[in-house]
């Protein structure tokens, strides 16, 4: 007869597996990708597939030639990696920057660490922001050729809504007068879909309805999302109330830029995000302040990258000090 080891209660199962929780992102990135190519054509789906393509090789190099251990792209997490960089890059970023993105990403900021689980940033931030500081010509490229079937306009070339705003303000426009010049700044317009930015940027509701399977699967919880969202929105209207002429409102601000992407997708990967709830919202909280602040201060027009790096980086510290109640204990 086998022996048994029974352990002490609670006895808690599941029959999630990363594969699962990996294909469940994945679906959830698909209404973003699909609008993304169908606004911004076929060279969309070339450097998404291309990075994810790149991320899997990478990984399984690594692990096989290098580690020496057994491949793991089955557990899908690779893809995911290669799916968010490239909706995090512009449409006209060459394929040969693509492949350096994924090449850090996997290569050094997950493999490194010794691979799934174990790395302390997200690994497509960490290749799109190393890519934005290496390539900044490319990464602030926003030019496209637009599908025939959208546009009879060739391409569309200029800023992102961001990018606008702050070009415009250092320029002494007022943004009643930048929002008035540029009808893609209107809100709703943002909402549906928007010309300007990154691949998975192009439309908010996509990206809400993503985040809406997320929360349908269990496969997040909505407190870092939704306190990154409140915050922004909070601290963007206290500057906007102090000065409308300055300042986007809240709402601008909410649907701009890489923010629902960032706070849907990456703050809320399992590995880079603190384990409790209270230390969920202390972290949701502190990358939306800094993003509201590099975006209105800093050097870049967007900060959601940065912001969730640096948080990445003191989840360690909220895992130490926010621990939950121990399971029995009364105080």
């Amino acid at each position: 007869m086998k022996n048994f080891i029974i352990s002490q209660a609670p006895h808690i199962h599941s029959d999630n597996t990363t594969r699962k929780l990996m294909r469940d992102v994945i679906i959830a990135l698909l209404p973003a990708a699909l609008v993304s190519v169908y606004f911004m054509g076929f060279p969309v789906l070339y450097m998404i597939l291309i990075s994810i393509g790149s991320a899997v090789l990478f990984e399984y190099l690594i692990k096989k030639f290098v580690m020496k251990t057994k491949p793991t792209v089955n557990d899908l997490s690779a893809v995911v990696t290669g799916l968010l960089l490239g909706l995090n890059l512009p449409p006209a970023t060459p394929l040969w920057v693509v492949i350096i993105g994924s090449f850090v990403a996997i290569a050094i900021a997950k493999m490194t660490f010794g691979g799934l689980g174990q790395n302390i940033w997200n690994p497509a931030l960490v290749g799109r922001v190393f890519l934005l500081i290496s390539f900044p010509v490319f990464l602030t490229n926003w030019s496209y050729d637009i599908p025939s079937w959208i546009s009879s306009v060739d391409a569309f070339s200029g800023a992102t809504p961001l990018g606008l705003i702050k070009e415009g303000l250092a320029g002494g426009s007022s943004v009643q007068d930048l929002i008035a010049a540029n009808p893609q700044l209107s809100n709703s317009q943002m909402f549906l879909a928007k010309s300007g930015g990154s691949a998975g940027e192009v439309s908010a509701i996509a990206l809400i309805l993503g985040f809406i399977y997320l929360l349908i699967r269990k496969v997040i919880k909505p407190h870092i999302t939704l306190s990154i969202l409140v915050t922004v929105f909070v601290f963007s209207g206290i500057f906007w109330l102090s000065d409308p002429t300055q300042y986007m409102d809240p709402i601008f601000n909410l649907l701009s830029g890489g923010l629902l992407l960032g706070s849907i997708f990456m703050a809320t990967d399992y590995v880079t995000s603190p384990m409790n709830p209270k230390a969920q919202i202390v972290y949701g909280v502190g990358i939306g302040v800094l993003t509201v602040l590099i975006r209105l201060f800093g050097s870049y027009p967007e900060g959601v990258s940065f912001a969730i790096l640096i948080m990445n980086s003191i989840v360690p510290l909220l895992n130490k000090y926010m621990k939950p109640k121990r399971f029995g204990r009364v105080k």
